[in-house]
């Protein structure tokens, strides 16, 4: 059992508690996900599982694209509605038009500098964030870049505005309806939000933590080799299958005629596509990062032909 499991994380409860649920349900030893979702959040939270661990890095870069709701006139001091209320100011909420909202959003859009939130689970000197501002602390933090792809009003009515929008790893979506807020002199701050993609994987694909719990969750697995297909790729040929698989550092030249790729490769096995190993190329040869051992069963490992590495 190995690949990746889209789940529709339910509101509520913390990525952790989900991959602790799945993984009893599924009965493997080894379960993670790509990148948490607040416990608010729902929505697209893909689950790692077996060998599938073995990619999760290569997951965790990809842009997110989420529909939430926000909250104008009120500030907490976690940014969404599970904080405390720090300022209020509904009369100034009140004369926010659809225009000075759409002015607001305009600035967060493309590259930007974003300083994190306090709860969030960032690491300074030694030390959670979230864990310094639950004991009273407040600390500088640098502003980091991040890029908004794109980001669209759906609708604004009585101090309330639903949004889509895309963005790069790393952004958070209640500091950018912080910075509205701030923006619109009112203050704002996150009510709803709903991943609805993470890099190639959709809420369409997602199941509900209620389908896997009752055990009807098979034939949603993600390949391995399907989920990282925006990486190069190189189909191995067949007499270097097994020594991919037992990660020798080949020549480049020994598996392609290509040139050899800037990036990390997934190397596939020519029987079905499994995924071998990923790997970089370093002075001409392979210089393996993952090597995965679901693709090849050991009656192909044994038929297969060890050519002399020269």
């Amino acid at each position: 059992m190995h690949g990746v499991l889209v789940v529709d994380k339910p509101g509520g409860m913390t990525s952790a508690a989900v991959v602790a649920k799945v993984k009893h349900a599924l009965g493997v030893k080894r379960i993670g996900h790509t990148g948490t979702l607040d416990p608010m959040a729902t929505g697209v939270l893909p689950l790692c599982v077996g060998e599938g661990t073995k990619i999760a890095g290569y997951l965790l870069a990809s842009d997110k694209a989420y529909e939430g709701e926000l909250v104008l006139g009120v500030q907490t001091d976690t940014l969404d509605k599970e904080g405390t209320i720090v300022a209020e100011d509904r009369e100034a909420a009140r004369a926010v038009s659809v225009s000075d909202l759409q002015a607001a959003i305009a600035t967060q859009r493309g590259e930007i500098e974003q300083v994190p939130p306090m709860f969030s689970a960032i690491r300074q000197n030694g030390r959670r964030l979230h864990a310094l501002a639950r004991a009273g602390q407040e600390v500088e933090r640098s502003a980091r870049a991040v890029t908004v792809h794109a980001f669209e009003l759906l609708s604004f009515a009585e101090g309330r505005a639903r949004f889509s929008v895309a963005v790069s790893k790393g952004t958070y979506v209640r500091s950018l309806v912080d910075d509205i807020g701030k923006a619109l002199a009112c203050g704002a701050h996150l009510s709803e939000l709903r991943r609805t993609q993470a890099g190639q994987f959709t809420i369409a694909e997602a199941l509900s933590l209620e389908n896997i719990l009752e055990g009807r969750w098979e034939g949603s697995l993600i390949d391995p080799a399907r989920a990282i297909s925006h990486l190069d790729s190189l189909v191995v040929p067949p007499e270097w299958v097994t020594a991919v698989a037992d990660g020798k550092r080949l020549e480049w030249q020994l598996v392609s005629e290509t040139v050899p790729p800037d990036g990390p490769v997934a190397l596939l096995n020519p029987e079905g596509g499994s995924l071998l190993a990923i790997a970089t190329v370093e002075e001409e040869r392979l210089r393996f990062r993952r090597v995965f051992n679901y693709g090849l069963t050991r009656e192909a490992r044994s038929s297969n032909v060890r050519p002399e590495i020269v």
